[in-house]
């Protein structure tokens, strides 16, 4: 059985184990190019988001409420995340 300590742990594991992806391709691939600034934003986005879904699993009771909610920071995640890579909706946000 895991315990909420270890789901915890889990949480907050996952975004370090995705930023290990690009740090990996930096190393060892020309067609990576992140700066420090972009570890730093992606850190910050998927760290934040990870909060925010220990924050849900630890507030809302009701497992329906728990699951819809968690799925929206997901989505706003995926959003964020694609608008500063591509900038599919053209914001000032993006850079452009």
């Amino acid at each position: 059985m895991i315990t909420q300590k270890q789901k915890t742990i889990t949480i907050y594991a996952l975004p370090l184990a995705l930023l290990c992806i690009p740090l990996l391709g930096n190393l060892f691939s020309k067609e990576f190019n992140w700066s420090a600034s972009d570890f730093l934003v992606a850190g910050a986005l998927l760290f934040t988001a990870a909060f925010m879904i220990n924050l849900v699993r630890s507030k809302i009771k009701k497992q329906s409420q728990r699951i819809m909610t968690c799925i929206v920071i997901l989505l706003t995640l995926a959003l964020i995340w694609a608008e500063l890579a591509v900038g599919i909706f053209g914001s000032p946000f993006a850079g452009s």
